[in-house]
Formats: C-alpha cells, sequence, structure tokens
C-alpha cells in the first residue's frame, strides 16, 4: 500500500488524483491534502477520505474546519504545505499551481519522498536546485503531465545517449487557427474554451498562449538532462500521441493515449509498476495522426521560454513569475489577451540573470516580478 498525499486536492490534477486512488483502493491511501479557497469541494473530499491532515490557505478556514472535524488536523498557509510535504507518506503529487509549489516539494525531498510531479513551476524555477537535491537524497520524480509522462515512458530502459532529441506534441489551445490580428479580439471565455482537455483556468490559459508548451520545454531540460537544442515542439491537433523520443538511429519511440490524466497520474502513482485503468483509447476511431511545424513567430510565448532557456540562471523564474502576473490579469479583466505576452516580453528585458542562483535569490526575483512593480 502506498501511502499518497497531495498538495491542491481541490484542483483539477488533485481531484483527479483522488479518483484513482478511490479506484484503486488495495494499492494506494490518502494521507493528507492541501486545498486553497474551494471548502465545498474541501468538504467533499473531507466526507470520503477523511485525511489524517489538511492544510488550507486562509486561517479562518483553518478555525471553522477544525471546530467541524475534530478528529482531522487542520493547519494552513505556508506552514500547512510544508506539514502536508512532511508528512508520513510514500509520495507527494504536487498539483499546486504557481511557484508557491517549490519550497514544499523540497522539503518532501529533504524527508526522502517520491514526487509525483504536476507543478511545472518547481522544475521552471528552480530545476537545478530540485534535480540536485533529488539525486542527493536518492529521490525520483516521477512526470504527470502528459508530455513528460509520455517522454519518461519512452524513455524507460534506453540509454540517454541514444537519445537524438525529445519532442514534445502540441494541441496548440484555442487559438491555434487565429491570425496574430485576431488575437487581439479573444475573450476570457474564448481563451478559457480548450478544444481538447479539461483543465483549470491558469493552465488552459498557458495553453491558448502556448506559455504551457514553453514551461514543459524548461522542465524537460531538467527532468531528462537534455541540451536544450535536443527539445522539440510539434503542432499535433489530436493529443493522441502525448510526446515521442527521437534515438540516434533516427527511429522514434512515441506514446498514445486517450486523452485523460488519470493515466499519467496513475502511472507515476504506480511506477514502476502499471495497473489496470479505465478509458481505453479506441483505435477503430483513429482515422488521422496530423502534425505540423511551431512557428515560434506566431506562438511568441514559446520562443520566449526558449529565450530564457538560453539566458538560464534566474531568467526562467522570471519569466514564469511574469506569467503569472501577466495571467492573473487577464482572468481578472485587467489586461487583453495579447497583453500578457507583452507583459512577459517587457519583465525578461528588463532582467540581467544570476547564473546558478540560490534559492533566496530565485524566491526574491519570483516575488518581484509577480508583483505590480510599480
Amino acid at each position: 500500500m502506498k501511502k499518497i498525499s497531495v498538495l491542491g486536492a481541490t484542483g483539477s490534477i488533485g481531484f483527479q488524483a483522488l479518483e484513482v486512488i478511490s479506484s484503486q483502493p488495495e494499492s494506494f491511501s490518502l494521507e493528507s491534502i492541501s486545498a486553497g479557497r474551494n471548502i465545498q469541494r474541501l468538504q467533499e473530499i473531507i466526507a470520503l477520505h477523511r485525511p489524517k491532515m489538511v492544510s488550507v490557505m486562509l486561517e479562518a478556514d483553518r478555525k471553522n474546519l477544525s471546530q467541524k472535524y475534530p478528529d482531522i488536523d487542520f493547519l494552513s498557509g505556508a506552514e500547512g504545505l510544508a506539514a502536508v510535504a512532511e508528512d508520513n507518506s510514500d509520495m507527494l503529487l504536487t498539483a499546486i499551481m504557481g511557484s508557491v509549489g517549490l519550497e514544499p516539494t523540497l522539503k518532501a525531498i529533504d524527508e526522502g519522498k517520491d514526487i509525483a510531479l504536476a507543478n511545472k513551476e518547481t522544475l521552471v524555477a528552480a530545476g537545478e536546485i530540485v534535480m540536485t537535491k533529488a539525486r542527493e537524497k536518492g529521490v525520483s520524480i516521477i512526470p504527470v503531465d502528459s508530455e513528460h509522462s509520455a517522454v519518461f515512458q519512452c524513455l524507460r530502459g534506453e540509454r540517454p545517449a541514444e537519445v537524438k532529441r525529445i519532442i514534445l506534441t502540441a494541441s496548440g489551445g484555442s487559438f491555434r487557427d487565429l491570425s496574430r490580428k485576431e488575437l487581439t479580439e479573444v475573450t476570457l471565455d474564448d481563451a478559457l474554451d480548450h478544444p481538447n482537455w479539461a483543465m483549470g483556468q491558469k493552465i488552459t490559459i498557458d495553453s491558448a498562449t502556448m506559455m504551457n508548451k514553453g514551461l514543459e520545454v524548461i522542465e524537460a531540460k531538467w527532468l531528462f538532462d537534455t541540451a536544450p537544442d535536443q527539445i522539440d515542439t510539434i503542432l499535433h491537433r489530436e493529443s493522441t500521441i502525448h510526446s515521442m523520443v527521437e534515438f540516434v538511429d533516427n527511429s522514434f519511440m512515441a506514446q498514445m493515449g486517450a486523452a485523460d490524466m488519470k493515466h499519467c497520474i496513475q502511472f507515476a502513482f504506480s511506477y514502476p509498476d502499471r495497473l489496470p485503468a479505465s478509458h481505453p483509447m479506441d483505435l477503430n476511431a483513429l482515422s488521422q495522426l496530423n502534425f505540423e511545424p511551431m512557428d515560434l513567430a506566431r506562438f511568441r510565448m514559446l520562443q520566449y521560454a526558449y529565450d530564457a532557456l538560453d539566458a538560464g540562471g534566474t531568467m526562467p523564474a522570471v519569466l514564469n513569475a511574469a506569467n503569472e502576473y501577466a495571467v492573473g490579469q487577464f482572468l481578472n479583466g485587467a489586461i487583453s489577451f495579447t497583453d500578457i505576452e507583452k507583459i512577459v516580453e517587457l519583465r525578461m528585458n528588463d532582467h540581467t540573470p544570476v547564473k546558478h542562483p540560490d534559492l533566496e535569490s530565485i524566491l526574491y526575483y519570483d516575488r518581484l516580478y509577480k508583483s505590480d512593480m510599480r
């Protein structure tokens, strides 16, 4: 029985992870969770799973829930996230959004826990620090994102020296067929309508701008110890092939499956084993697989990610922080869709990267470039 703790249990990935745990009661159990402001969904989770410990964002929610559920240990804020990370579980799923997931992930690694990683920002902001610490502690970092899970599975048992390149597939998001001019007229509702996947608001916007793919490129560099020029992206509308690896003999290995994140979550939880799962892919329903080259002039946020990776140091953390700020402004109706990339570009141009930064420096620039900077 593997004991699982979940950061971000009320979000899309976290909630699906709880469904995976429920579907495999002989293999997994839930130890503790964190949640944000969705207290109604949190109480549904508590009723079904009865975790031993729960962390919430607000202290007022902690007090109210402690009175209602006296048998559960409730905490709040950064202290609560740290407590969940350091609990008695075997694996921590980091499904919390944003750079707030970085410090609890490092605390879990210090405890020797394996990490099921669904938080891109952790490796984008501090990939060198996180992967170095994981190697020192003998901790496995198992990716949950469908693209990285696909690459992870394709590389299983293969020799790293024989890898020619990693190819991350992208659906193209909500606006893959719109021109640059048409992008200026899109609305928030348009941006939240993803053609293939059901996801949270922030990641759906990132998919529409293609920043999601850019963050994945940076993450892949650290996950697979790969040079930036060995990581390519390709437009694949069907989202059937989740990603591919090309080897030095020009052969390809691709991982494909239904557009269902529960498959990736279950694989991370059960690794190195595989368990039976529902929702199989119907090969008979596949009529074609389409691939198109990625236009970096059209998808500028993806280009900015490659630029940040080339600059190195603190620049990826600044890219991520600037994007978090800009997406938040768009979700609040303060800026237009195309203003997101303008803000990111301006803030990257404002920054001179610090090479090989320590954690304190990364967190400083993360706070700075997520702020209004006025």
